[in-house]
């Protein structure tokens, strides 16, 4: 089995869908528009030329990290208050400002479907702009965490509701984990410990490989650590499209590393570019490790994009969607587990 495009693959459409829910409540508000990573920014013109457009942009459009070519987090439209009606109303990400000398109370506030549903809105208000600046660089880290969990948590709702059964099924017998991956997934190669999944399209494909190893230590959770263990697997397991060709981590760049937690447990996400050894092809990544205490064991899931001429963004956060879907099934006895232990996370290397 090869890693590449396989052209007689079924077409599944990985893009955001709309949404509905099961309360009537719910199903009675519009449904969000706009495509995934739009993002509506009402503010007059004046202040969209100056000092607080300024500090916008700079947040949220600035460049997604670890992508081949440059992608703005968010595609921002500026909207002023008087065009402010139905048709932007139901935009799935919205920053309303309000910059006034009338301001009774400035600050920053997190709104979820105030027009639409699944809808992400944060209202800022400042008497000046000067004012608003500052409230809004306070502030710009929970604003992009805000947006971002709202744009992984539409796609994640989508899979929960339309899955590929047959690697849900793997995952659950065999690795004592569940993870909802789109309809048109299929298994490239299964060992013990160890699954690679993925997506074909004509000009794109999603990939997704599983593996565990035992946890010896907090080093488990470090770059120097890992890069080692994954480009192994990968080089044994994940074969490019010609002879001696083979997946492994691009390390002409660095790799940008962060130590979290993900339902509950010690985690670590790394994100970066791919290639394939002795072949030209390439693209962005994102992986996932995630300590199973009970058991003793770290859980990896890496996610790669290849999709040369187009647009990475949005198909690596499908993928990140799908990652972070990841559950343990005995989740109960490592909350218990965690609870007691003092494991800290040496987060160097």
């Amino acid at each position: 089995m090869k890693l590449k495009i396989n052209i007689f693959a079924p077409i599944i459409i990985l893009a955001v869908f709309l949404f509905s829910c099961n309360n009537d409540s719910t199903n009675m508000r519009k449904k969000i528009t706009g495509k995934a990573g739009e993002m509506v920014v009402v503010i007059s013109k004046s202040a969209w030329e100056g000092s607080p457009g300024e500090a916008i942009r700079a947040t949220l459009s600035q460049p997604q990290i670890a992508l081949p070519q440059e992608e703005p987090l968010f595609d921002v439209i500026d909207v002023p208050h008087e065009a402010f009606k139905d048709i932007f109303r139901s935009t799935r990400n919205i920053v309303q400002t309000n910059i006034s000398q009338n301001v009774e109370t400035e600050g920053v506030t997190f709104t979820d479907d105030v027009w639409a549903y699944p809808q992400a809105t944060v209202q800022i208000k400042a008497k000046t702009p000067d004012r608003f600046v500052e409230l809004f660089n306070e502030n710009k880290g929970k604003i992009l965490s805000y947006f971002l969990a709202a744009e992984r948590e539409r796609v994640t709702m989508n899979y929960k509701k339309t899955y590929e059964k047959s690697v849900f099924n793997i995952l659950n017998k065999d690795f004592g984990v569940t993870m909802h991956v789109p309809p048109g997934f299929r298994v490239m190669e299964q060992k013990k410990d160890f699954l690679w999944v993925q997506y074909d399209s004509p000009e794109i494909f999603q990939g997704i490989v599983i593996y565990t190893y035992p946890f010896v230590s907090d080093s488990a959770f470090t770059v120097s650590y890992q890069l080692p263990i994954r480009d192994s697997l990968l080089k044994a397991n994940v074969p490019g499209p010609s002879d001696g060709s083979y997946l492994s981590t691009e390390t002409r760049v660095d790799q940008i590393f962060n130590v979290t937690k993900h339902n509950g447990n010690y985690a670590a996400e790394m994100r970066g570019l791919w290639r394939v050894a002795n072949d030209f092809m390439g693209g962005p990544y994102i992986a996932l490790s995630e300590l199973d205490m009970e058991n003793q064991r770290v859980i990896n899931a890496f996610g790669f994009v290849y999709a040369p001429s187009k647009d990475k963004r949005n198909l690596l956060r499908q993928v990140e969607a799908m990652i972070y879907s990841l559950k343990l099934n005995n989740q109960k006895e490592n909350d218990t587990l965690n609870k007691q232990s003092d494991f800290e996370v040496n987060i160097e290397g």
